[in-house]
């Protein structure tokens, strides 16, 4: 039970040109594919293993698991 992970929530992603992203600057904005209060995924070493809504909590982010995504096994 040691075993260091890797844990990441994604909240959208998006496509840029590297052209586009060198012209980024201090407040650029970058409109991600998911709205306001979509659930977000979490990633454990790069395999989404849930869906969740993020929440504060003492200031700090978090999410609220709200689905665990199951692996189809053939």
């Amino acid at each position: 039970m040691g075993v260091p992970l890797e844990v990441s929530v994604e909240i959208g992603r998006t496509r840029k040109l590297v052209k586009d992203i060198l012209e980024f600057t201090k407040g650029s904005l970058v409109i991600l594919d998911k709205l306001a209060g979509e659930q977000v995924d979490l990633y454990v070493n790069g395999r989404c293993i849930a869906k969740g809504d993020v929440v504060v909590v003492d200031d700090n982010f978090g999410i609220r698991i709200t689905e665990i995504i199951k692996k189809n096994v053939d």
